[in-house]
């Protein structure tokens, strides 16, 4: 990629104090600066040399605007060829205001960098060759926060707040026995939510047969009930029809016959496995004894199982 090539415009009377240093440095970051000193030679004509060399092939243009070059009618002539040469061309125009001085009325519509300090002006370089690279200095944009309206699921009796609920509800209990009401509001998608929106939702989820309730306020716990994750699942956890079959082969072909050893051969959450061996259950296809260390023998497997993974 070519350097861009950067007409610097400036009174003579400010090279020293500021144009010649600042030009190099444009030129040690990848700008192909032209400066008039570096570019003419005795005899060499001021017109072609600048205004046919210098501005015409210049993608850019920064005006160094000081007290001094304001008064120029060569710093003038070449503000009237680069406002031309912007309109024409679309030639970038970068005001660069080292003084106190009154800026020329086809630039106060222009965004100029000012430059207090010109021995130290790091910043102020640096959104110069931001502007000569058209280069943005905005953050990249984050995820935006989740809306309730934005979730997947697709449960036509309950609004998008109450299936984030139970969304969220769902969540809460694959990590702990009860979702409390006092946690759920900590999650970011439901931070807009008070204890009454999220209570008024489980009160719907409830009455459809979604959750159970037990308690009142931040103290409310829910838990899924079985066909509550059953059809929550069907349509929002992934590929939960393919770990039903999975569950279920393992049962049927591989004789496999408790909750644990489920959990272990599918690589499933014990959680999930056992909602699921309680969907198949209430499906009939199959009987469990549940004991209070956890494990959850499958005392019978019915033929429908079976017929099911045909």
């Amino acid at each position: 990629m070519a350097a861009p090539r950067v007409f610097v415009s400036h009174a003579s009377e400010d090279k020293q104090r500021f144009v010649v240093r600042f030009a190099q440095r444009l030129r040690e970051n990848g700008v192909d600066a032209w400066l008039d000193q570096w570019e003419m030679k005795p005899g060499d004509s001021l017109v072609d040399r600048i205004f046919e060399q210098g501005l015409k092939e210049a993608q850019a243009v920064i005006i160094v605007l000081s007290a001094v070059s304001v008064t120029k009618p060569w710093v003038r002539e070449e503000l009237n060829t680069s406002a031309v040469n912007r309109i024409s061309r679309g030639l970038k125009i970068i005001p660069v205001v080292i003084d106190q001085c009154e800026i020329p009325v086809c630039l106060q519509a222009t965004l100029w960098q000012r430059i207090d300090d010109l021995d130290h002006y790091d910043d102020a370089f640096q959104r110069i060759l931001d502007a000569i690279f058209d280069r943005s200095t905005r953050p990249p944009l984050g995820k935006p926060p989740e809306r309730l309206d934005d979730i997947p699921l697709a449960l036509p009796s309950l609004t998008p707040t109450d299936q984030r609920v139970l969304s969220e509800v769902y969540q809460a209990l694959l990590s702990d026995e009860f979702a409390y009401v006092s946690e759920l509001r900590k999650v970011p998608a439901l931070s807009a939510l008070s204890v009454a929106d999220i209570e008024e939702s489980a009160q719907i989820l409830e009455k459809q047969g979604y959750v159970r309730i037990d308690g009142y306020g931040d103290d409310t716990l829910l838990r899924l009930t079985t066909d509550g994750f059953r059809r929550f699942g069907e349509v929002g956890i992934p590929d939960y029809e393919a770990t039903l079959n999975t569950l279920s082969g393992l049962i049927v072909n591989e004789g496999v016959t408790n909750n644990i050893q489920l959990a272990e051969r599918s690589g499933q959450p014990q959680r999930i496995v056992n909602w699921m061996l309680d969907v198949l259950a209430a499906a009939e296809h199959l009987t469990l004894s549940k004991y209070g260390n956890g494990l959850w023998e499958i005392a019978y497997v019915a033929p429908s199982l079976k017929r099911a993974l045909e």
